[in-house]
This record gives C-alpha cells, sequence and structure tokens, in this order.
C-alpha cells in the first residue's frame, strides 16, 4: 500500500496543524496507523498509533494532551491533529501502516515536514 502524509507547514509556538495520512488504494481502514517524527541529528520517534478498530493503543509522553490520532472512515484517511505545536515537534512526520500497530511496521509514506519557529 503507497500512504501519502499531508499538512505539515511552517507554524508558530502554540498553534495548530492537522496531519493527514491517505493510502493509494484506498484501504487505509483496514490497517493499524501512526506517525512517526524525525528531527535534525535525532532518532526516529513513535508519536502514536491507532488501530483498524480505533483502538489508540500507543501515544508518546512528549504528546499526550497536546496530540490526537483519529481515522475518517468515510474519507479512509488518518488524521494527526497536532495542538499547542513547540519547537521542540520540529520534525519530518512520518506515516505508516500494517495489520498492528507495535515496532517494524511494515508500509511507509514520504513525510511532511513540520517546522514551529517564531
Amino acid at each position: 500500500v503507497q500512504l501519502q502524509a499531508s499538512g505539515g507547514g511552517l507554524v508558530q509556538p502554540g498553534d495548530s496543524l492537522r496531519l493527514s495520512c491517505a493510502a493509494s488504494d484506498d484501504t487505509l481502514n483496514y490497517y493499524a496507523v501512526g506517525w512517526y517524527r524525525q528531527a535534525p541529528g535525532k532518532e526516529r520517534e513513535g508519536v502514536s498509533c491507532i488501530t483498524s478498530a480505533e483502538f489508540i493503543p500507543f501515544t508518546a509522553d512528549s504528546v499526550k494532551g497536546r496530540f490526537t490520532i483519529s481515522r475518517d472512515i468515510g474519507k479512509n484517511t488518518v488524521h494527526l491533529q497536532m495542538d499547542t505545536l513547540k519547537p521542540e515537534d520540529t520534525a519530518v512526520y512520518y506515516c505508516v501502516a500494517d495489520n498492528f500497530c507495535g515496532k517494524g511496521m511494515k508500509y511507509w509514506g514520504e513525510g511532511t515536514q513540520v517546522t514551529v519557529s517564531s
């Protein structure tokens, strides 16, 4: 499955962004979908994940209370609503998919850049 992430941009601290992930063949509803991010010079970090049944087994401590993952079943997309953004949220964000949430998820899309700066 080919994934496409969108919605990144340049915002100021405290602003919000909503990232979206879609699959080229409209099958995203059948997969667990997660978001990872990678900042320059840092290791890749898991942000959150949602199962096909809309359970959310994982959200990183660094974003709890600020980021929310959700599905739009009708549009076959997964969103990452990011509120109260901080400069340390600056990274390339990737959506990933597989049968289950967890390490080693199989399908990766190209990332979308999020920059938080005043």
